[in-house]
């Protein structure tokens, strides 16, 4: 099968592509490399199934071609990340809903119909009061001002653009909401909480909790997220459907922040961080995210192969890992100068 992932070298991107070549398919990768890395593709570099194409999906010149070999499209390319969504906000904007719309309308207009996974979030159910999280769920946004509120407008635009060119253009959709996304390579440096819990517990600093910690979240694998995608781009009936894609267990980020402090036998401290000192802004942080992912149940069958814990052993085995080969090259590069001196 022939792939195409926008924003492929990315988090969630780069595990598409890795899953897609592991099953012997080809892909072909588009990114502006503005968050994402082409070192997430590295192990992958001598492949010849593999495709880069460095570029934005807003100007990239030769897009249609690239949508036109595509028998399937994984569209991941957005701004994301609360700092840079806070710092970037028009980037966003112009990335995250004039780059779908231009990828969908290139798609119409060249009539060819791959099978299209859209990339949504959990961001648009807002300050939605239900326990639990389901498609239907109605929308509760917060005011303008508040410096998260634009992306998650871009999101709801991404979902407007892609069912009505699902209901005009019959191009076969499905829209995702992924909950928390966790895993290898993903980082800490635009605000994921994870990865940097995992960071600072296994550097012994303080474990720098944003706010008061009760807040809750429900973190799901990014290895399950990807099959679990690819189930739903085999099933028809997921055409024209906006699904859940998480893991279905709510904690809250002190619980987190406990959890990845045990697991890691660490020292740490936890230090409570004001959101204005951690972003620069005041804002009121969502209470609960917690999916309803019966649908995808139904509609897949699909079964996590990820719990928490064992997604965090994972993050902790590999960053120490890292960090010992870096120790180990420092003291290799430092006994070379000392036999030279």
């Amino acid at each position: 099968m022939k792939i195409l992932v926008t924003g492929g070298c990315g988090f969630i991107g780069s595990h598409i592509v890795e899953y897609h070549l592991a099953k012997g398919d080809e892909v072909t990768v588009i990114d502006n490399l503005t968050t994402g890395s082409l070192s997430n593709l590295a192990p992958h570099s001598n492949n010849p199934r593999l495709h880069i194409e460095v570029g934005d999906i807003l100007t990239y010149k030769d897009l249609g071609k690239l949508t036109t070999n595509a028998e399937r499209i994984y569209h991941m390319a957005a701004v994301l990340g609360v700092y840079r969504v806070i710092e970037k906000p028009l980037d966003m904007l112009e990335s995250n809903i004039l780059g779908t719309a231009r990828l969908l309308q290139v798609i119409a207009e060249n009539g060819h119909k791959p099978r299209i996974l859209l990339a949504s979030s959990s961001s648009v159910y807002g300050y939605c009061r239900k326990k639990l999280l389901r498609e239907d769920n109605k929308l509760t946004l917060a005011s303008p001002n508040h410096p998260l509120w634009g992306y998650a407008i871009t999101k709801i635009a991404d979902e407007a653009f892609a069912l009505a060119y699902y209901k005009s253009a019959q191009l076969p959709v499905t829209l995702i909401r992924f909950f928390n996304t966790i895993g290898p390579r993903q980082t800490g440096r635009y605000g994921m909480v994870v990865p940097r819990f995992v960071q600072q517990a296994c550097l012994g600093e303080p474990i720098t909790v944003f706010g008061n910690g009760d807040q809750t979240r429900s973190f799901c694998d990014v290895r399950d997220s990807v099959v679990a995608l690819d189930l739903l781009a085999n099933n028809d009936a997921s055409i024209g459907e906006i699904v859940n894609v998480g893991l279905d267990r709510e904690i809250t980020i002190n619980e987190l922040a406990e959890i990845v402090k045990k697991r890691a036998e660490s020292a740490s401290i936890i230090e409570h961080v004001p959101y204005k000192k951690a972003y620069g802004t005041e804002f009121i942080d969502v209470k609960q995210r917690h999916p309803d992912i019966t649908k995808l149940i139904k509609l897949t069958h699909f079964k996590h192969q990820w719990n928490l814990e064992s997604t965090i052993d994972y993050l902790i085995t590999t960053f120490r890992s890292q960090q010992s080969l870096i120790s180990h090259h420092e003291r290799s590069v430092g006994q070379v100068f000392k036999n030279k001196v």
